[in-house]
């Protein structure tokens, strides 16, 4: 990445709000359910930032939730500033009404994805059902906790891990896939609407063998209950590429762009892509990554667009009603 050009960026956006009132500005990140921590910590520091570049403060105000439940509520009219979402497909739909460009991801780098994360397990301590890969979640008695596909972006993300695999195995093929997912679905105890109730259900509430899991969840509840959990890492996953975006039609409205602009492009500065690693998201710059590379364990990924050929054609196929996420839905009630 160029950060002589990120500088720049922020140099500009900074000077051009040099013009705006110094009262406090209202500030809405509309995202979805386990970036909470990620962005308490990333305010703080670009609060403390924009106030010594620009004498302003910020009133930050975060909402979450299930990624395709956000989306739905900033075409229906939440304030969002920017949104960042879990997928590509859901800020697509905020597009599509015309509250932001359609090339919104041509706006910042790595399409307008400042950083990653993947597919783990989430398992007790001493892993007593003996979880080691895909396979092992379907073994008789396993009971499984993930999330709806149809309001979580997190779940997309391990339904398409989970058929990933299937279809890598020897003699692998679309319809086995589905079948294996099938049979995960079968076995899924409880299916919550975002990936955060899921690890409450998980964590707090003691329900299920494993927890299909973002990276970053997966290592935040190891950290807030030491002893009780262990990460599995499969020997495959999908790179989740969760994206951002400024909100045109609403910072337009409420004289926000320079402010939105420098945002998100602090997210790509040495001190964002640090607060996305101490939050347990995959940094995207390469020097900021390899100082925690103990963190993060090398596992094969594979990506939505090579894989799946991209979020347009896997939404349509998998997840819009009477897709193949509904017939295995239905196809379980009646086995």
């Amino acid at each position: 990445m160029n950060f002589t050009k990120l500088k720049i960026g922020l140099l500009a956006a900074v000077l051009s709000a040099t013009t705006l009132s110094v009262s406090a500005k209202d500030f809405l990140n509309v995202s979805y359910d386990p970036t909470r921590e990620l962005y308490d910590n990333f305010n703080k520091d670009f609060g403390a930032y924009w106030k010594k570049a620009t004498g302003q403060n910020i009133n930050f105000k975060q909402s979450h939730g299930g990624s395709g439940k956000q989306a739905r509520a900033v075409i229906d009219g939440l304030g969002a500033d920017v949104v960042t979402l879990a997928l590509a497909a859901d800020i697509d739909e905020i597009a599509k009404r015309g509250l932001l460009p359609k090339d919104w991801q041509k706006k910042f780098p790595h399409n307008s994805t400042p950083y990653t994360s993947t597919i783990v397990f989430l398992v007790r301590k001493g892993n007593p059902k003996g979880i080691r890969d895909w396979g092992d979640l379907v073994k008789p008695g396993v009971e499984i906790i993930t999330p709806n596909p149809k309001t979580s972006g997190g779940a997309r993300w391990n339904y398409l891990a989970a058929w990933a695999w299937a279809k890598h195995q020897p003699a692998g093929n679309d319809a086995k896939a589905q079948e294996f997912v099938r049979q995960i679905y079968k076995q899924t105890k409880v299916l919550d609407s975002g990936a955060r109730g899921s690890t409450t259900t998980f964590a707090e509430r003691g329900i299920g063998d494993v927890l299909l899991a973002w990276e970053n969840e997966a290592y935040l509840a190891v950290r807030e209950q030491p002893g009780k959990f262990e990460i599995i890492t499969p020997s495959l996953s999908i790179l989740a590429e969760p994206p951002v975006a400024i909100v045109e039609k609403n910072v337009q409205k409420d004289g926000n762009q320079h402010l939105a602009k420098a945002y998100l492009n602090y997210l790509y500065s040495p001190a964002g892509q640090n607060i996305a690693a101490k939050n347990y998201y995959r940094p995207r710059n390469a020097t900021v990554l390899a100082q925690y590379k103990s963190q993060f364990k090398p596992l094969k990924l594979v990506t939505i667009d090579q894989e799946f050929g991209g979020w347009s054609k896997v939404q349509k196929q998998h997840f819009e009603n009477d897709g193949i996420f509904d017939q295995i839905v239905k196809a379980n009630q009646t086995k």
